[in-house]
């Protein structure tokens, strides 16, 4: 038997990935970021003072938004994530008063997780086969007390240009059924049709009408949702958006178009463009007044090395 000539066997195997499907654990072609080999902020470097001052200009009534949701021990959550807060008094226990002016408090002690309710996603949350955003592996930053890299605390405020698109009108339902899928053909021809463009720094919100079953029905709220998929996914990044999120718990379809893969459009946005997710984000205001556009304003907290945080962003027009 003759052995192939070395070009020809060189080709083979640069052809066998393509003939056996892609691996998402065998490309490394998505790092280093465009911003950067050692870049850790991501998408966030979309922002300007030109943005900020653009995005103000969408003010016209005064309105507030608030998108964060409540939070408590009943919020349907993820896995395991859970919450839990313990009220305490700071004098003796027993509610005496202290000092000569009487003095009375309360303080609370909360153990939560940090993904659950309305809640940002950092880009050192989710990726693909231990390499995180900029191909940085976990064992560079990962740490039991907290991430040494793309901590929630190194992140400015997030003050930019909203854009609301409602794909539950889009597709004539008030509530998009779980599994329901959208990726760039469906965000093109819903942006066209309420009239508005998604340009660089933005942060993108998708209404789908999944949040309103969040308190009536908990159960099924977490056995799936309608969302966007890689594809779509890829799209919002190419255009240079900071964030992107929506009514639901994860942002990806569940279930999804390829059943044996998880939370695909998350590598895409966190670990290959570090884009940032907003989960959880109650649009139904925005979507009532048929806002599509709107100044985004969001500080969140800065706890140091954290994955995640709650987060309460507000849209103002």
């Amino acid at each position: 038997m003759t052995s192939l000539p070395m070009t020809c066997l060189t080709l083979l195997l640069l052809l066998l990935p393509a003939l056996h499907g892609y691996s998402a654990e065998q490309d490394n072609s998505w790092y280093p970021s465009r911003h950067g080999a050692e870049d850790t902020l991501g998408a966030i470097n979309y922002l300007s003072p030109e943005k900020v001052l653009q995005a103000a200009r969408l003010v016209k009534a005064g309105k507030t938004y608030a998108l964060g949701v409540a939070t408590g021990p009943d919020s349907p959550a993820y896995g395991p994530r859970s919450y839990a807060l313990t009220v305490l008094q700071l004098d003796d226990g027993v509610g005496a008063p202290m000092a000569a002016n009487q003095l009375t408090s309360n303080d609370d002690l909360l153990q939560t997780w940090m993904g659950i309710g309305s809640q940002i996603d950092g880009l050192g949350h989710l990726g693909i086969n231990h390499r995180y955003y900029n191909g940085k592996h976990a064992s560079e930053f990962v740490t039991v007390t907290g991430l040494t890299s793309f901590g929630i605390e190194t992140l400015p405020p997030i003050v930019t240009r909203g854009v609301l698109i409602n794909m539950a009108s889009h597709l004539g339902q008030e509530i998009l059924d779980a599994g329901t899928v959208f990726g760039s053909a469906e965000i093109k021809a819903a942006a066209a049709a309420q009239n508005v463009s998604i340009e660089q720094g933005d942060v993108v919100l998708f209404h789908t009408g999944w949040l309103a079953i969040a308190d009536s029905d908990p159960a099924r709220f977490m056995a799936g949702e309608p969302g966007l998929n890689q594809e779509g996914a890829r799209y919002l990044a190419e255009l240079g958006v900071v964030a992107v999120g929506a009514d639901t718990w994860g942002l990806d379809a569940m279930p999804g178009e390829q059943p044996d893969e998880m939370f695909p459009a998350h590598q895409e946005l966190l670990a290959r463009h570090g884009v940032y997710i907003l989960e959880n984000m109650d649009t139904r205001a925005l979507a009532a007044d048929a806002a599509t556009e709107f100044l985004f304003v969001l500080g969140q907290p800065r706890f140091v090395g954290a994955v995640q945080a709650i987060i309460n962003p507000v849209a103002i027009r």
